[in-house]
């Protein structure tokens, strides 16, 4: 627990409420730095808007797993100069526009089939 000292802009300081700052259930203090967390940020895989609108709609399921295995593609392909690539999985495919790491549209199983695929320059198949 960590007491807080609130300052406000006219000039007032007093005591704020408690704040825990442990890791639930273990009691101790979460020790990821600062520099994995930014990274982590940097690194991520962001969502267009039209690319969140047919997750949504297609009711796909992006677990951390999915997410995992996108990042791995996508830095892959980022490897490779790709720039935009379709990645494939089980029964999803995402395109994926690599430099800014957004994800521009996804296709479940469904969608996949009889589909064809055009402004990409690569292809991974993510397993």
């Amino acid at each position: 627990m960590q007491h807080l000292i609130a300052a406000h802009r006219s000039g007032t300081v007093t005591r704020s409420t408690q704040v825990n700052t442990s890791a639930p259930g273990n009691g101790q203090v979460n020790p990821a730095p600062f520099s994995e967390v930014l990274k982590s940020k940097i690194d991520g895989i962001r969502l267009s808007a039209h690319a969140a609108t047919r997750i949504k709609s297609r009711n796909i399921e992006l677990t951390p797993e999915i997410m995992d295995k996108l990042e791995k593609a996508v830095s892959g392909a980022a490897k490779k100069g790709a720039r935009d690539s379709l990645i494939l999985m089980k029964n999803l495919a995402f395109i994926v526009n690599v430099p800014n790491r957004t994800v521009v549209t996804a296709m479940d199983g469904n969608s996949i089939r009889e589909n064809v695929f055009t402004n990409i320059d690569s292809a991974v198949i993510a397993e």
